[in-house]
């Protein structure tokens, strides 16, 4: 399955309940003004790409997240090319 596609339909699925997420996934907001969210596998924190982006969202944020969630600061269109890119290696 195309990671776009999959993250689109989680963001359909947050319409269903916020807080419902698939065991082995975790939810991540992105977006630079309007947050999106975001619910991807969990193995995607060991790749470097992504850890890059939480020692950014610790350096932004420290342990205290606006939205609840983990947020990452960067578009939400980089953030999907990001996990497609990901999806890939």
């Amino acid at each position: 399955m195309a990671i776009r596609k999959m993250l689109r339909r989680s963001l359909s699925s947050e319409r269903r309940s916020a807080s419902e997420v698939p065991k082995g996934h975790l939810a991540v907001y992105a977006g630079e003004n309007e947050k999106k969210r975001f619910v991807i596998p969990v193995a995607y924190l060991n790749h470097p790409s992504f850890q890059e982006l939480l020692f950014q969202a610790e350096e932004e944020f420290g342990f205290h997240h606006p939205m609840g969630g983990l947020t990452i600061r960067c578009s939400a269109d980089l953030f999907i090319d990001l996990m497609s890119q990901m999806s890939i290696a």
